[in-house]
């Protein structure tokens, strides 16, 4: 475990160049660029092949600070619940992870501009109070770079832990709804709030400092009628998963539609949303090296946390990664991009024709694959028009 104290980031504030807030300047890019953070061991791949990535805050921190430097929008983290052994195998796959609501407090003097979004399970006793009161304060801390993306959670097991029983799609959308329309009047309301619903309440409930630039960005990763409905009605981005698993040919074939109907249901809403995809980039300076490479992360899976990893991600009632099949799950992410960075780079133009506004990013060795994204993959998304240069300080 990585233990060193982490740096600053030596990016100029833009804020300060521009006067736009991180998420205006996010979606001014012909495509938002965001880091998918490693905060759980193993990170996204249940194998035993080399590599050097850790879960550890100092080891996410020079991740994100990394990616700020390089010009990316925004940093996220998924979050969970997992027993002793997290999925087991000779790699405890999970067992240690970083909790992102804490992380994003850590990483926030760290970093200037990039976006911190927090992944919450809000309905594990959390009260919208809370989350009002702590993320205001977190926002404050980024100078307005906090967001949150809103879990309900599906996992039968995971609200045990809290001594809570499970509940059922429909009714967890709609709690989540009364928590975010709470959660927004707390944060907008100049007056003592007093709320009624039926799940919280409040009485004479205030909350200050508000968040710095109003609502703080809106994040879900629903798929399933009622997520959708849900994030159509409250996000700002909505990270959407390929409907036919990892292969990037039949995902741009089957995203247009997607997406086309996750638009469509916010435009009728009166909502403009975003929508991102999570890409795991396997790159090296030829095609045949990068298969190579992805073929030995496969061929090393650790096949007892690959078995429980999918199977506690199948157990559940999510709608989401339904067309994966076991090897996409060993490689990890949503979308398998593997080439050379012309290839990678090729992909994503591809991705964005088929109407994704942004990629969310993960890697398998994070750092030095984000170095090597930096050296070879960056100059080329600029070249294609997929990334617009910013503007540097004087």
């Amino acid at each position: 475990m990585n233990t060193l104290a982490p740096r600053i980031s030596t990016a100029p504030d833009l804020a300060a160049i521009d006067g736009l807030t991180s998420f205006e300047r996010a979606l001014r890019q012909p495509l938002m660029v965001g880091l998918f953070l490693p905060h759980q061991q193993g990170a996204w791949s249940p194998s035993k092949a080399p590599r050097g990535t850790d879960w550890s805050f100092a080891y996410n921190a020079e991740c994100a600070i990394q990616a700020e430097e390089m010009g990316f929008d925004l940093v996220f983290a998924l979050a969970q619940w997992l027993g002793k052994g997290g999925y087991g195998g000779d790699i405890k796959f999970r067992e240690n992870t970083l909790d992102p609501f804490i992380a994003s407090a850590g990483l926030a003097p760290l970093t200037r501009n990039i976006l911190l979004i927090s992944t919450v399970h809000i309905l594990y006793g959390w009260h919208p109070l809370h989350i009002a009161k702590y993320g205001a304060v977190i926002d404050h801390i980024a100078r307005g770079r906090w967001g949150i993306n809103v879990v309900t959670g599906y996992k039968d097991k995971e609200p045990r832990m809290f001594g809570l029983p499970k509940i059922e799609r429909e009714e967890r959308y709609a709690r989540a709804a009364e928590f975010t329309e709470l959660l927004k009047q707390l944060w907008t309301s100049d007056e003592d709030l007093d709320f009624e619903g039926r799940w919280w309440s409040t009485e004479k409930a205030f909350v200050a400092p508000k968040p710095v630039n109003g609502l703080p960005v809106l994040v879900n990763a629903a798929s399933s009628g009622a997520g959708l409905d849900y994030a159509t009605s409250h996000s700002d981005l909505i990270f959407s998963t390929s409907p036919t698993g990892a292969d990037p040919e039949k995902a741009c074939e089957s995203l247009p539609d997607h997406i086309a109907r996750i638009k469509q249901s916010a435009q009728a809403k009166g909502r403009d949303i975003r929508v991102m995809i999570n890409p795991h980039v396997i790159c090296r300076p030829t095609d045949k090296e990068a298969w190579e490479w992805r073929d030995r992360i496969l061929a090393e899976r650790d096949k007892q946390a690959v078995g429980n990893f999918v199977a506690d991600f199948m157990g559940g009632d999510q709608s989401s990664w339904k067309g994966h099949s076991l090897e996409n799950w060993a490689i990890g992410g949503n979308v398998h991009l593997v080439g050379s960075p012309q290839r990678i780079v090729d992909w994503m133009v591809r991705l964005k024709a088929a109407g994704v506004d942004g990629v969310q990013i993960n890697f398998y060795d994070f750092l030095p694959d984000l170095a090597y994204f930096r050296e070879a993959v960056w100059p080329l998304m600029h070249a294609a028009g997929l990334r617009a240069w910013r503007q540097k300080a004087k």
